[in-house]
């Protein structure tokens, strides 16, 4: 019964995918990236409207899933979707011995690769990048070095990593375990230290995983948001849906490399318009050290939103909310219009 009605399920978002606009485009496939066949989806309705490269999270977890969630994005921007290295369907192509190196300036140069393949794909001279999460550490890096190849920056769920100094988090979900009562979870959360950077790749996700499950509102979006579009996603079979967990843990040990960031010392000046949208409720990636980020950054345009009612994975949870501030704030600065 379970299965049929995730067939039924399927068959409708299936429908509602499909791309039958005169200027649409909708065309996925491996692309020869870093020396290695990379998965990247192309879609949306119109071809001269502003070009998406989205930066996944997880680390190793594909955006796909969410294609269903946000197809009315795709009447007003064309969306790129890649599966890194280490995730979805890259990660399914290659197995975990043909991912190759798995690090975060590989997946900088990666990116830039990308970036120029759509370029030329798309016939544009720059692309709009989005970034989310994990991805936000890689985006902000895009972003800095290279505003000549992007029309601007948006980070949601934005990671800032200030070099071991901000605790906030941490500190936050010892709270919540204490006051819960959840004492072996206290106990082990507090034998790890607050030195993310001198946690194990096992280390790093269980912690993860405490905090999605000690608070309310992300649990829930985890179940509602994240895994129901794991579940009736229809781009993924059921053999698609375990490799997509199993690329999450091969992709581990890029969040330990990640903690040793600084992106204070990294540059807080951009030369792109710069926006930031977080989830107001957010403890994974808490909005006070992004708008803390965003005060210090120069750009020639930037703007900071909170969305409201939303954990982590903001944009995903309440998509519409979030599509409304890009066509606010960001799609007529990317386009040249002006900005009532």
């Amino acid at each position: 019964m379970l299965l049929t009605y995730r067939a039924l399920k399927r068959r409708a978002l299936a429908k509602k995918l499909v791309i039958s606009t005169p200027n649409g485009v909708d065309e996925s496939s491996y692309v020869p990236i870093g020396g290695i066949d990379q998965w990247i989806s192309i879609r949306g309705d119109d071809r001269t409207n502003p070009v998406i490269l989205e930066i996944h999270g997880g680390p190793g977890s594909s955006n796909l899933i969410f294609t269903p969630r946000t197809r009315a994005w795709e009447r007003h921007f064309t969306i790129v979707r890649w599966d890194m290295r280490g995730a979805g369907r890259t990660f399914a192509a290659g197995g975990p011995e043909g991912q190759g190196e798995l690090t975060l300036d590989r997946l900088h140069e990666d990116a830039l690769e990308v970036t120029d393949h759509i370029r030329t794909r798309l016939n544009v001279d720059k692309v709009l990048l989005l970034a989310n999460s994990f991805g936000t550490v890689t985006g902000l890096r895009l972003a800095r070095s290279h505003p000549e190849l992007y029309s601007a920056y948006v980070g949601t769920d934005q990671n800032i990593i200030g070099g071991g100094r901000d605790t906030a988090a941490y500190e936050a979900l010892l709270a919540r375990l204490e006051k819960t009562g959840r004492r072996k979870q206290l106990a082990k959360t507090a034998a790890l230290g607050p030195d993310r950077s001198a946690w194990s790749p096992h280390e790093w996700a269980q912690y993860a995983k405490t905090v999605v499950t000690t608070d309310p509102l992300t649990y829930d979006t985890m179940k509602t948001v994240v895994i129901r579009s794991l579940w009736f996603s229809p781009l993924h079979t059921l053999r698609d849906l375990r490799t997509y967990l199993k690329s999450q843990t091969f992709s581990e040990p890029l969040g330990p490399q990640a903690m040793t960031v600084d992106e204070y010392a990294e540059g807080t000046a951009f030369r792109l318009p710069f926006f930031l949208f977080q989830g107001d409720s957010d403890v994974l990636t808490p909005p006070e050290p992004a708008r803390r980020f965003y005060e210090s950054v120069t750009a020639p345009v930037k703007d900071f939103a909170l969305i409201q009612g939303a954990s982590h994975f903001a944009s995903y949870r309440h998509p519409d909310r979030f599509l409304d501030l890009m066509l606010a704030k960001v799609r007529p600065v990317v386009v040249g219009e002006s900005v009532s």
